[in-house]
């Protein structure tokens, strides 16, 4: 078939896409792809997400159920285990976790597991696209030596290429179709055609010079979010011991229209991407015997926020003559952002450790997450009204849901220690401590 036909296929939405991986990168994208008019099949291991979209449900907040119910119902969205059926597809995207392992070193065993299964029904002109954030030259370096392990000539019968996902769970106002995509392939062929299938239904597409050009621009992306958000944590904790305001400090900043960007403090950072990636273009130059001190120092800072916030506890907790020990404390909010589900590295979680092992009795209430396991304690969201808030010795809120009625919540607490500013509109209260 070659690249002319495959870049027809595309134009004419008739190529077979496959998507491995199902969750909030993989999901969201599958069922774009599907609602451009693209036969899609999504690949996951998890049973549970498979027998979901073939029931015409959804289970990431961002994916409406309707649009998995109306696209399943036509016949463009389908979901399985059986990687087999990868023998059917034209082009296929890796949207695959690569956490880091315990000594911070990249764990991308996901995605040559991955690759392995392309590898086993690989055929001529099928275009793959890894998304899965990873250090510079993964692409290059693992997933073309295994794809070429056959006649397949990468750029002829065989097109690579890198796009890293950008996915921003519940932002309502960027998703996949107006943020701009990155593409770079292995060959200039490899880029026109990766960039031709997101063209599809991405408004932008920014082509760059190499796969692992677009590596480095996700590394990029998130090492400037961490390092400025250590910045302004470490800017939190100075104003604190000045005994002034950082919010105040921030929004006065912020009014500048030129060479200032407004980044905010919290109790740590969350998510797969900010407190993961930086460490993978870390390790990276480690191999290269460069120390990446910038990314080193901002994982210190925001590492040691969640330490800070329960030392704002227990100074809050003294404010009415009680330790921490025995104490009854609410946290609110265990994702790691507003307005998501997704608790994967949420800094709720060593906040929920740190006080339990000072003794502290802890109960949370979120209402996108009604179970939440840490370590070996089980817990399960507690209902919210005014009544139970004014039991608890304590509140301290961790995530910032929109959902909630911060001045009722203010006016019923004992304490509450506020580590996003939530009330920030409220103004001062005897009651009320800020990070």
């Amino acid at each position: 078939m070659g690249y002319v036909e495959l870049e027809s296929k595309i134009a004419d939405r008739s190529a077979r896409i496959g998507v491995i991986g199902l969750g909030y990168v993989g999901l969201p994208l599958a069922v774009e792809f599907a609602d451009a008019g693209f036969p899609t099949l999504g690949f996951e291991i998890d049973r549970s997400k498979v027998d979901a979209i073939l029931d015409k449900r959804s289970y990431i907040l961002d994916v409406p159920g309707s649009d998995v119910d109306r696209l399943v119902s036509s016949g463009k969205l389908d979901a399985t285990d059986d990687f087999a059926r990868l023998a059917d597809l034209d082009a296929i995207c890796i949207c695959v976790p690569t956490p880091l392992r315990k000594t911070k070193d990249p764990d991308i065993s996901k995605i040559i597991e991955a690759t392995e299964r392309i590898v086993e029904t690989l055929h001529s002109d099928t275009l793959v696209v890894l998304e899965s954030t990873t250090y510079p030259g993964t692409t290059e370096e693992v997933i073309l030596p295994r794809l070429t392990v056959g006649d397949h000539e990468v750029g002829k019968d065989l097109f690579v290429a890198f796009s890293p996902e950008r996915v921003d769970p519940g932002n309502r106002e960027y998703g996949l179709r107006n943020t701009p995509k990155v593409v770079g392939g292995l060959t200039p062929q490899c880029r026109a055609l990766a960039a031709a299938l997101y063209g599809s239904f991405v408004e932008r597409v920014l082509e760059v010079s190499s796969a692992s050009a677009a590596e480095m621009v996700k590394l990029l992306e998130n090492t400037f979010r961490s390092v400025n958000i250590a910045m302004v944590n470490e800017i939190a904790i100075m104003c604190d011991k000045l005994g002034i305001d950082v919010w105040e400090v921030i929004d006065a900043a912020a009014s500048k229209p030129f060479g200032f960007m407004p980044f905010y403090p919290g109790p740590g950072l969350g998510g797969h991407c900010i407190p993961v990636d930086p460490h993978y273009l870390s390790w990276k130059l480690k191999t290269l015997n460069y120390r990446a001190r910038f990314i080193e120092l901002a994982s210190e800072i925001n590492g040691e926020m969640p330490s800070y916030v329960v030392a704002k506890v227990g100074d809050a907790l003294n404010r009415v003559k009680l330790p921490i020990h025995g104490s009854r404390i609410l946290v609110l909010g265990v994702a790691y952002k507003g307005g998501t589900s997704d608790v994967r590295e949420s800094p709720a979680l060593d906040v929920i450790e740190l006080l339990r092992s000072k003794g502290a009795e802890i109960t949370y209430h979120d209402p996108f997450v009604p179970e939440l396991t840490v370590g070996e304690l089980r817990l399960e969201s507690v209902e919210l009204d005014m009544e139970s808030v004014a039991t608890f010795d304590c509140v301290v809120l961790v995530t910032d849901h929109k959902t909630w009625d911060m001045a009722a919540i203010l006016e019923h607490s004992r304490i509450l220690v506020d580590t996003r500013n939530a009330t920030g509109s409220l103004g001062r209260s005897e009651r009320l401590v800020r990070l």
